[in-house]
């Protein structure tokens, strides 16, 4: 990596904590032009204390979150070419899974696809395979195995430690046996680190903390949702059939093994097995009872609980049948950090500008996570997508102290699980509910959750519809989380009239006499329009990655009312506020309810119930307006996420219950349904309608997107207007693509990958069945050459290839007469 030149006057940035993030931070940072970086340990260097101190360096790349892969991958990468005083950093021994259940045994076939997905080479191997790459596996034991070549074993300390050395060598300075005591703010910024041996003016601030982050949180009032959980790892005396194979030096030439069926993973030391186990009951730590690194070596390093290892050691042996002739020599329980949702804690703290976190972050993902967080303090932004990554994208109320012990404690023990992408987490819930939760469980409403939201995914109230009858069958994976009922309930929608419970989706306010600027500035479509305007638009960042997409309505001249997509969009509007207060943004939500009323009949529906005019003439498509539908006051928008006529509905939540009942009552004599979001999401991928975050995000264009059309380029100015120019959609080089699946049965689910003439080209972002055209879909990003309609592809879903085709886009209705009526 090449350090360039910073003319600018270079922030003083204080990195706490010295473990391999604060380590691989400060070499990424140094190596950017920013030398001015100071980096405080509690303990001594490197050997710190922490989690690093104890890690057995396992670095497994998959992972079907894409952006943990590329964090995973660029740590291969850097950490393989890293050195220190001759020794080692990475060994690149491969990994190896093996399967011992037919469920894992397809498991590890979808994991492969993930990685071919990625671009991460990766091949199924049979029982004898496996064994011939590991011979201490029993091959009658194993059903199949799946090889990762490039993974490996990364020596964690000598890692952090050549980074650190590499970052002093470009000014950096590391200063152990600092304990931090505070952080001073000078109005809302961070402005000194203050610790036990002096202080530190500091323009940036960046919690490298590992299972010590809250503490530094709360210096600040930020909290950091995280939980230190304690993780067996045994080490055995030495096996007959190692001896000889390593050195000390050396240390492994097995791949890396994990037997997930058992919660267990395994690495060579020498002439012994490391063995690291999540087979144990969830063993939360206490921060209060962690001792100083002053006060022991290890202070991340608890006491082996040897009944919680027994079934382990039993799955060992059985796995690996020369076990037997060793015993546990030593074991420890070894404290790290797990999340509610299992990823990192990133970006800025939102209520302290300058204080930074890279918290929750394993060994595997070190090098790549301080990569994204230089590029986004040096540059303005990630390369990577990091929306799944950011510590702002939690509710509050997902930080509840009690919400985070019980998700953490959950993802602790199901981290080897096999996990449906639609499996909802157990506890707790219900949280949050819509004003209509008590008619929707009335009516057999099966509730999946999202956001901490309770969302109804079909009705059992729907089984009787002769629609039902039309849906065809799917395979034993797609069908989890899934009845037929859902295809009736998008059926319906098309003929009838179906009401859709819309209130997780966040709402904002912005208000203000320079709201309309404020709003101009940040989005790339034409928002100066009368009053009951409704405009679909971007909110980019200045290289032009799609950050979220909106529909925004001027309700008054200045007041608008904004659909988005979480709460990375609210945090993104509010960092950007005028200082004169002239511009306002709220949160809504919590307060308000919306309803979707969609489907052929849906005027049918609500001009009886109102003497507003709901005629197309005298309420056009992508206009609002203020109405009675009976008693309640209403804000109705003409949109349509499913390609019907129909209206998104708004009251307060005080009068939701009442909203649904007077729809509901009057919708009886045209057959009116609740549908649910499985039926949502089939109606609005065969329209091509978007979901941020799943088929487009901050690394794909407007253009690449298939949204060209939502960039007014004739504004004087919005972000990201300089980085699109010469951009268009004849000049993308890939494009997000429908693709119709041949065979009626194979209903993928999203992340699989797509093969041009037999080799990977591309992956699946969103799927369903397409119960109006009676097809599966799949969107896919694929390379533009490949994306005209008509190209035959394959989609690899669980290690077979199913025939596919891309088409044009909306597969259903493209005249747009049904949403136009």
């Amino acid at each position: 990596m090449t350090a360039r030149t910073n003319n600018a006057a270079q922030p003083k940035v204080v990195v706490i904590g010295a473990g391999i993030v604060g380590c691989a931070l400060s070499d990424e940072l140094t190596a950017r032009g920013w030398t001015d970086v100071t980096v405080l340990e509690q303990g001594p260097l490197f050997a710190t204390g922490g989690s690093t101190s104890h890690a057995p360096g396992l670095v497994f790349q998959t992972n079907g979150a894409k952006t943990m892969t590329e964090f995973a991958r660029y740590t291969v990468e850097k950490y393989s070419a890293l050195t220190l005083d001759g020794q080692w950093c990475f060994n690149q021994v491969g990994g190896l899974e093996v399967a011992t259940s037919p469920e894992r045994l397809a498991e590890i076939q979808r994991r492969h696809g993930w990685l071919s997905s990625w671009g991460v080479d990766s091949r199924l191997l049979t029982p004898a395979e496996s064994a011939a790459l590991h011979p201490l596996l029993d091959p009658e034991r194993i059903l199949g195995g799946f090889h990762i070549p490039t993974d490996g074993l990364a020596k964690a300390l000598r890692a952090g430690e050549a980074q650190a050395r590499l970052a002093m060598a470009r000014g950096a300075r590391f200063l152990p046996h600092h304990t931090v005591t505070g952080i001073e703010t000078t109005g809302d910024r961070v402005s000194v680190v203050v610790t036990d041996q002096g202080t530190f003016p500091a323009d940036i601030v960046v919690s490298c903390a590992g299972f010590w982050g809250p503490r530094i949180g709360r210096m600040v009032d930020q909290p950091v949702p995280l939980i230190p959980l304690a993780h067996q790892y045994a080490r055995t005396t030495g096996l007959p059939l190692l001896a000889g194979r390593n050195d000390e030096r050396t240390e492994a030439s097995l791949p890396i093994l994990r037997n997930q069926d058992a919660g267990l993973y395994y690495r060579e030391l020498v002439d012994r097995m490391g063995i690291g186990s999540y087979a144990h009951r969830p063993m939360p730590v206490s921060l209060d009872e962690v001792a100083h690194p002053r006060d022991t070596a290890m202070p991340s390093s608890l006491e082996f609980t040897e009944a919680d290892f027994e079934g382990a050691w039993t799955d060992s042996v059985a796995l690996l049948p020369s076990l037997a002739d060793t015993k546990i020599e030593e074991g420890f329980n070894g404290i790290f950090s797990f999340t509610s949702d299992g990823m990192p804690l990133m970006g800025e703290s939102p209520k302290v500008q300058g204080f930074w976190l890279a918290e929750a972050v394993w060994v595997t993902h070190s090098a790549g996570v301080a990569k994204a967080l230089a590029e986004w303090l040096v540059d303005g932004r990630p390369t990577t997508d990091v929306h799944g990554c950011d510590i702002n994208r939690f509710e509050e109320v997902q930080l509840a102290p009690s919400y985070v012990m019980e998700r953490s404690c959950q993802n602790f023990a199901e981290v080897y699980d096999i996990l449906h992408p639609l499996q909802p987490a157990e506890r707790p819930r219900p949280l949050r509910t819509s004003p209509f939760h008590a008619r929707q469980e009335a009516l057999g409403a099966v509730f999946l959750e999202g956001g901490g939201w309770e969302r109804p995914h079909w009705y059992e109230a729907n089984a009787d519809l002769p629609e039902v009858a039309r849906v065809p069958g799917r395979g034993a994976w797609a069908s989890r989380y899934w009845s037929p009922i859902v295809g009736a309930e998008a059926l319906v929608t098309r003929e009838r009239v179906a009401l859709y419970d819309m209130t997780p989706l966040k709402r904002l306010e912005v208000t203000g006499p320079e709201a309309l600027a404020f709003l101009q500035e940040l989005t790339t479509n034409q928002l100066d329009k009368p009053v009951g305007s409704v405009t679909y638009t971007l909110l980019l960042d200045a290289a032009g990655g799609i950050r979220s997409d909106l529909t925004i309505a001027r309700l008054e001249t200045e007041r608008f009312q904004l659909g988005a997509n979480g709460n990375l969009d609210l945090d993104w509007l509010r960092r950007r506020l005028p200082g004169d207060g002239s511009v306002q943004v709220r949160d809504i939500t919590a307060g308000t309810c919306c309803l979707g009323v969609w489907g052929p009949r849906a005027r049918d529906l609500v001009q009886p119930l109102t003497d507003t005019d709901f005629s197309h003439k005298g309420f056009g498509y992508f206009k609002a307006k203020q109405a009675y539908l009976g008693d309640v006051p209403v804000t109705a928008m003409r949109l349509s996420y499913v390609g019907e006529l129909g209206w998104e509905i708004y009251t307060t939540a005080d009068l939701g219950a009442r909203l649904w009942d007077t729809l509901w009552e009057a919708g009886q004599e045209l057959g009116i349904i609740a549908a649910g979001r499985s039926a949502f999401n089939s109606l609005r991928l065969e329209k091509g309608y978007r979901s941020w975050g799943h088929d487009m995000t901050t690394e794909h264009n407007p253009y690449e997107a298939g949204l060209g059309f939502a960039v007014r380029r004739t504004k004087e100015r919005f972000t990201g207007k300089s980085a699109l120019e010469g951009i268009t959609d004849e000049t993308v080089t890939r494009r997000l693509t429908p693709l119709v699946i041949q065979d009626r049965q194979s209903v993928v689910l999203g992340h699989e990958p797509v093969y041009v003439n037999g080799t990977p080209a591309g992956y699946v972002t969103s799927a369903a069945y397409g119960y109006t055209i009676d097809a599966p879909i799949a969107y896919a990003w694929l390379p533009a050459e490949h994306a005209t309609p008509g190209t035959r592809v394959e989609i690899e879903y669980f290690g077979t290839r199913v025939p596919a085709v891309t088409a044009a886009e909306p597969l259903f209705d493209p005249e747009m007469s049904r949403i136009r009526r």
